[in-house]
């Protein structure tokens, strides 16, 4: 069960010095792919480099496991500060994901302001506020 609401992405990341592909993002923590394991516990560096200038965030691994050719990890940030820091590429990454999701479903394709303020109207009221918590299964 997880603590908080998950948001899916498609972002590319960086996890340490490797690239990595964003699977889902929520107030406290976020899973990802990537190519190389990651030790349970470790405590690891991100780099998103969707937003202006990139979020760096460090985190803790919470759990990692191979998945075919790669593995899918899960970690917690480290800190109030570090979860704040990802609200907003959180939203970003809604946006981004709205704008796949357009372009897949209705062939338009939005530019990143035509997708925020859409995205805005449609969805913004909706988007958990602060440490709101929700259990998932």
């Amino acid at each position: 069960m997880r603590d908080f609401i998950r948001h899916p992405s498609d972002i590319a990341i960086i996890v340490e010095s490797e690239e990595g592909k964003l699977t889902d993002i929520g107030y406290g923590g976020l899973c990802f792919s990537t190519a190389e394991a990651l030790q349970i516990d470790s405590v690891i560096n991100i780099r998103i480099e969707a937003v202006d200038p990139p979020c760096e965030v460090r985190a803790r691994v919470v759990w990692c496991r191979q998945e075919g050719d790669h593995y899918e990890a899960g970690v917690t940030f480290i800190g109030e500060q570090e979860a704040y820091k990802i609200r907003m590429v959180e939203q970003i990454c809604q946006i981004e994901h709205y704008k796949n999701e357009v372009f897949a479903r209705e062939g338009r394709n939005l530019s990143s302001s035509e997708a925020a303020l859409e995205w805005i109207a449609r969805y913004a009221h909706r988007f958990p506020a602060g440490c709101s918590r929700k259990k998932a299964s």
